[in-house]
């Protein structure tokens, strides 16, 4: 078992190929000298299993297990495993972060080199154990210290940083990464403005909205604090080109010699997307490892306006690197679409067209501010909850089955599926405005901006074909509500059928998939009523997140942060994706826009407009009314 353990390592060695991509180094070769000592005391078998395990848990937690473990290192950890550890660790740090797109990490590549000619004559030598534990605790010791030598350095920009977006969401988002172990011990956070202000005046400003989980309350005094000594400021000044010329040196200044990876996260308008993101393309992006941009929605005004801002991002950077981001896609309802289908065989070869009689999609708000009365009087809800959040969704929910969890291949199915939707006809429309009767809505009442929008939409594809989704989102309505309903067709030859009354639509199963007012997934069956005689009743079977799992559901921006940090874009448009949701909607938009066509207005607090309920009639379906 020993010489085959040793050929197998000095073969996983000769093949070694050193790939940039983040996918490729989540699963490259470890290369070490402990491997041969340990398979000769546990089997190959039984250090593959181990090695399996741990990259697992890397590429799941990243930092956070290497920060668990270097809390714990007084504990023993089993032999087989510590020694497993040590190379992982090792060749996830300096594989993982050594390519995206910012240029090549040359002394990354080195090491690596050097480290497969260190464990190619370890093996054939043969180690001595007491050579095995030494790097464990000395790579423990260096971590204890404060220092990283050999993990890459994480800078993240926050380009509009004064702005609401970043002090409300973006900055509490970075800190609940950093306080749960998400982010490396040597981040280095910047605000970039044009405002004159210093790096304690930016401090302050964030501080107010930096709080820790509930369920994650020890030390937090201390975590804010490290947290808002690693936070700098930028003046950004008058021209973009200088300001993201400070940015560089500052975080290079941080950066040290060491690898570095940066995220520049543009909380900007649209309107000054490019004047910010062409000069951080050309002055802010490091040589040392990757560089990631996110981009908030709305994604253009128009189909043309969005090409032509994709085509300025693509002239500087990769697809790759670009991540568009929209919040309502951080919800755990949208990543419980794949989940409960995929994972579950009772649903999977129920979903298509044979069972499925229609679809719903639901989001609304029952606020109002002035804030989102500035922003919708621009925009409108049509570009900015339907072209991303509403389509997006869909796509999840219809999409064929990917060939695996990557990012890419998941977003190849989801495009296929925005392909496949038939353009929007103005007459399966219906359109909303908040009617302002309390003085207190914003000027966009004014306007023919709508504030709601209900549609039917239909799939051209085989397995959606004549399976009408129903979508209806508005502001200002009765409650805050975000779900997906899926309605059953009828059993056909129904023996049961006269036991339930004129409510032909009371047999109908459903399953419903819901994030507000409370997280929950229910399934509607019949079942009979107990005691004598045979009564029938619609009961359902619900699971609620507050009652089965004692935890704080982390905010969305959280989420998909994470997913930026990790390199997972499956959750973020890609450029053919945001053309063809302008596709769907851009002739329907243009209808409204040439036509004048005035929405019917609805009272705050109501339902919505009654059109919505001829609407989905019209196409056989009946809102649930269960707001």
């Amino acid at each position: 078992m020993a010489g085959l353990a040793v050929a197998a390592s000095a073969a996983t060695v000769a093949s070694f190929q050193f790939q940039p991509s983040l996918s490729a180094s989540r699963f490259a070769p470890v290369l070490a000298p402990a491997a041969s000592f340990r398979t000769q005391a546990c089997g190959l078998r039984c250090w593959i299993a181990a090695k399996l395990k741990l990259r697992k848990a890397l590429k799941r937690h990243g930092w956070q297990l290497q920060r668990n473990l270097d809390a714990r290192r007084n504990d023993r950890i089993p032999d087989h495993l510590e020694a497993a550890l040590l190379t992982e660790n090792r060749t996830h740090r300096n594989i993982h972060h050594a390519y995206d797109s910012g240029g090549e990490m040359a002394s990354a590549s080195s090491d690596l080199l050097g480290s497969s000619t260190v464990s190619k004559n370890s093996l054939q030598q043969g180690p001595n154990p007491s050579e095995i534990r030494s790097p464990v605790q000395d790579e423990e010791s260096s971590m204890s210290n404060g220092h990283y030598d050999g993990e890459p350095s994480l800078c993240i920009a926050v380009i509009g940083a004064t702005g609401e977006l970043a002090r409300n969401k973006v900055f509490p988002a970075l800190f609940a990464l950093y306080y749960s172990g998400f982010l490396p011990r040597n981040v280095g956070i910047f605000g970039y403005s044009r405002k004159k202000i210093t790096d304690e005046d930016l401090r302050a400003i964030i501080e107010a909205n930096l709080t820790c989980r509930v369920d994650h309350h020890e030390n937090c005094d201390d975590k804010l604090n490290e947290f808002l000594k690693r936070t700098y400021y930028i003046d950004a000044g008058h021209d973009n080109k200088v300001g993201m010329s400070r940015l560089n040196s500052k975080m290079a200044q941080i950066e040290g010699t060491r690898a570095a990876n940066r995220i520049f996260y543009l909380a900007v308008p649209q309107e000054s997307l490019l004047d910010v993101a062409l000069p951080l393309a050309d002055g802010a992006q490091t040589k040392k490892g990757w560089n990631r941009i996110i981009i908030e929605k709305p994604f253009g005004f128009t189909g043309l306006s969005s090409q032509r801002v994709t085509q300025s991002l693509l002239s500087r950077f990769e697809e790759k690197q670009i991540y568009r981001i929209d919040h309502l896609l951080g919800k755990d309802l949208i990543e419980n679409l794949t989940v409960l289908r995929f994972s579950n065989l009772v649903f999977e070869p129920l979903w298509s067209r044979t069972y499925i009689r229609n679809v719903q999609v639901i989001f609304s708000e029952e606020t109002a501010t002035e804030i989102q009365g500035r922003y919708f009087g621009n925009y409108g809800i049509i570009r900015d909850i339907v072209h991303s959040h509403i389509l997006q969704t869909i796509a999840l929910f219809a999409m064929e089955p990917p060939v695996s969890l990557d990012g890419e291949d998941i977003r190849d199915e989801k495009v296929k599926v925005l392909r496949s939707i038939r353009k929007v006809d103005l007459e399966d429309v219906v359109l909303g405005q908040l009617k302002d009767t309390s003085g207190k809505v914003d000027r966009y009442t004014k306007s023919m901006t709508p504030t709601y929008f209900a549609a039917a939409m239909y799939i051209d594809n085989a397995r959606w074909d004549g399976v009408p989704f129903l979508i209806k989102t508005g502001i200002g309505l009765m409650k805050n509500r975000a779900e997906i309903r899926i309605q059953f067709r009828h059993v056909p030859g129904n023996i049961y059928r006269e036991r339930f009354g004129h409510d032909i639509d009371l047999d109908t199963n459903e399953l419903v998939l819901r994030d507000q007012p409370e997280e929950a997934i229910l399934l509607k069956v019949n079942n009979k009523v107990p005691g004598l005689g045979l009564q029938l009743d619609a009961s359902e079977l619900n699971l609620l997140y507050r009652d089965k799992y004692d935890t704080e559901v982390p905010d969305s921006y959280e989420h998909l942060l994470l997913d930026v940090l990790d390199g997972d874009s499956h959750l973020f448009m890609r450029s053919d994706e945001l053309a063809a949701a302008w596709n769907v909607l851009t002739p329907v938009i243009h209808e409204i826009d040439q036509n004048r066509v005035a929405p019917e207005l609805y009272e705050a607090g109501d339902k919505g407009p009654i059109n919505a309920y001829y609407l989905a009639a019209k196409h056989g379906v009946r809102w649930d009314d269960d707001w």
